[in-house]
């Protein structure tokens, strides 16, 4: 089953430079935890030791955002797709 992954630029400078990514799964967690065994340096970005979401990285899934909708439980379909979006401070 492919999931589109999308990635911000700061996101996808740890995935090899890609802003769109394949991955498989059957939930949102699923597919992270797939993003994460190809890309150990991203994982540490968008989940935590115990493959929990970070608070600060929000998940969508098809313009939906997870935790209104099951977290990383949220049940995936051929040609969903996924965006992550990080928080983002400065000054």
């Amino acid at each position: 089953m492919a999931i589109t992954v999308i990635l911000p630029a700061v996101l996808a400078r740890l995935a090899d430079g890609n802003k769109e990514l394949s991955a498989d799964g059957a939930t949102v967690g699923a597919v992270v935890e797939s993003l994460s065994q190809r890309y150990p340096s991203l994982a540490t970005r968008i989940r935590d030791d115990a493959g929990q979401p970070y608070p600060f990285v929000v998940y969508y899934l098809n313009d939906e955002d997870i935790r209104l909708a099951g977290g990383f439980a949220s049940i995936v379909k051929d040609g969903d797709e996924v965006t992550l979006v990080p928080a983002i401070a400065g000054g």
